[in-house]
């Protein structure tokens, strides 16, 4: 399997994983053109791709939608919930209901050779959700936009060979800047967004012999820093008492507007 990020930030974010035979994105929320040159880069196009898998409904994660479907026959598998907000934010009414597969928490569907099973996630949209991504016995797990987790997180993402895990902010950077008191609420709160801290706490979970590499994503561009997250996360694992380094494995923090490192496995 190869896994990537072709963008991953408050700004927009997408996701590549694939094999030898299928193609899949999670997220679409940067240009059409910005997706078409990380693609360029994996030596793919999008008449590549066999399904874009949708997280939630904000923009930073929908961004492209529209415009890929004018020229692609690509199939979208959000949940309801999802897909009711895609749909609401096409006010000229250019998509389909046809382009779109309903996909429900906790059961899996097929694409190719690859079983994508979602999961329910926290966060301030319609009906978000995370996503497991199997092949053959690899599995990698995909969790950003999530204010909290929990022990269902933590089983789902557990037994995965690579996982992108959100690390949006440093909370003292959130507390203390421009942000309005709403938002920072919104940002701290369960249904927000998960911290550098939290982040750690949480891959301390589900670090395991099989693991080969974390993405660190979705960071704040005005409430955090790549080397601060990093940082942090590193310690978090270090100074813990589970029997592994933040030297075991590479961790990454995901590029924000470019292609990120591949894992390949």
């Amino acid at each position: 399997m190869r896994f990537t990020t072709i963008a991953s930030g408050s700004s927009g974010n997408c996701t590549y994983v694939g094999s030898d035979n299928t193609h899949i994105l999670v997220d679409a929320g940067v240009s059409k053109k910005r997706i078409e040159e990380g693609l360029s880069q994996l030596d793919l196009c999008l008449s590549d791709i066999d399904a874009i898998f949708v997280t939630h409904e904000h923009v930073d994660h929908i961004a492209a939608i529209r415009t890929i479907l004018k020229k692609h026959d690509i199939p979208v598998y959000a949940t309801a919930g999802t897909i009711t907000g895609i749909l609401n934010t096409d006010k000229k009414n250019e998509m389909s209901d046809s382009s779109f597969v309903t996909v429900r928490a906790d059961e899996a569907v097929t694409v190719g050779d690859m079983i994508i099973n979602p999961m329910t996630i926290s966060h301030d949209a319609l009906e978000p959700c995370g996503y497991r991504v199997y092949c053959g016995d690899k599995k990698i797990g995909i969790a950003t936009d999530l204010g909290c987790y929990n022990d269902y997180i933590v089983e789902s993402l557990s037994g995965s060979d690579a996982i992108l895990l959100e690390a949006n902010h440093d909370v003292r950077m959130l507390q203390t800047g421009p942000y309005p008191y709403v938002l920072k609420s919104r940002i701290l709160g369960d249904k927000g967004h998960l911290s550098n801290d939290k982040s750690g706490e949480l891959l301390c979970k589900l670090l395991s012999d099989k693991t080969k590499g974390i993405f660190l994503g979705h960071l704040s561009k005005e409430n955090n820093m790549p080397e601060l997250a990093y940082e942090t996360v590193r310690v978090e694992i270090d100074m813990s008492s589970i029997p592994f380094s933040s030297k075991d494995f590479p961790i990454m923090v995901a590029e924000r507007s470019s292609l990120s490192p591949v894992l390949e496995f």
